[in-house]
């Protein structure tokens, strides 16, 4: 018996040192300076530069005054911090003959983009859903129609929805340029409905039709519930795309109703008297405050709707 176990500890031993002169298993741990890891951060970070070099600029100008201003180092942060440029480009820079700021813009804004994108939603998400669901006669035609509409440059429509909007008697009104707005995001919304629907599990919407729900009834009790990421990305979408607009606003309205947008570029292009470039900077920081905080907000939402089949075929 003594012998016995002298031979298993023997075999142990040796078995150890084998393992020990094998060297370590698995993988090899990766060095955190790889040439790959440089590279990579470095592109990230080049690349985040190039983007918030300019938001820190328009930031530090805007806080700072005319005098300090003139001295020409854009990049030093200012000395003396002052609120009065954002208060200018709010309520009393000029816009053209009224100098009221970018306050009536922003809600000749507010009042545009929150039909437009509740329209545009409602209606493009309901055809999404139809053609991915329900197979109607002509279904392929009128996606096909939707799909080229997106791809026509707005500026060869400009003047016959001009002719179009004076004949219904809504041209230079708030509710023609909503109506516009609805319109022209209606082909590119509906691909992403569309396609997100098309994501659902099949088994699903069989199920519910044996139940005996209907087409409504489906889509507010099943799709619509569970369509939530998708909403999002297209109210993203419709939302930057609708506040930054500055074609169709300046066509389709006149001065009393122009949106923000208008109102920045006649502050920005102004040459009447000394070029306040603080007062530049506040009001265009001003105009993009709100894509950013709604982008900000749901970002998570959008990165998750994206994920879930909008972009799938």
């Amino acid at each position: 018996m003594a012998e016995a176990g002298l031979i298993d500890h023997t075999d142990a031993a040796a078995g150890i040192r084998s393992r020990a002169l094998e060297g370590p298993r698995g993988a090899r741990p990766r060095r955190v300076l790889s040439r790959r890891n440089i590279i990579l951060y470095g592109t990230l970070f080049v690349v985040a530069v190039y983007y918030l070099l300019p938001l820190y600029v328009m930031i530090v100008t805007s806080l700072k005054g005319m005098p300090e201003i003139r001295l020409g180092n854009v990049f030093s942060p200012p000395v003396e911090i002052t609120f009065e440029p954002w208060v200018k480009a709010w309520a009393t820079a000029c816009t053209g003959l009224n100098c009221d700021g970018l306050s009536r813009g922003f809600w000749n804004s507010v009042r545009i983009t929150i039909p437009s994108v509740v329209l545009s939603i409602a209606i493009a998400s309901v055809n999404g859903y139809a053609l991915a669901n329900w197979r109607f006669k002509g279904a392929n035609l009128f996606f096909t129609i939707l799909i080229v509409g997106a791809f026509i440059p707005y500026q060869v429509m400009l003047y016959p929805i001009v002719i179009i909007l004076r004949e219904m008697g809504i041209y230079g009104t708030l509710t023609g340029l909503v109506l516009v707005h609805s319109i022209f995001g209606m082909p590119i919304l509906t691909l992403l409905f569309r396609n997100y629907f098309t994501s659902v599990p099949e088994e699903l919407f069989k199920a519910a039709r044996v139940d005996g729900a209907g087409f409504w009834g489906i889509y507010f009790k099943i799709m619509l519930p569970m369509s939530l990421p998708i909403f999002v990305v297209a109210m993203i979408l419709q939302v930057t795309g609708i506040w930054n607009d500055f074609l169709f606003g300046v066509v389709y309205t006149k001065p009393d109703i122009y949106p923000m947008t208008v109102q920045l570029n006649n502050i920005v292009n102004s040459v009447q008297g000394v070029k306040e470039y603080n007062v530049n900077m506040a009001a265009t920081l001003l105009t993009g405050l709100v894509p950013l905080v709604v982008y900000f907000v749901s970002g998570k939402l959008f990165v998750r709707g994206i994920a879930a089949g909008a972009v799938k075929g």
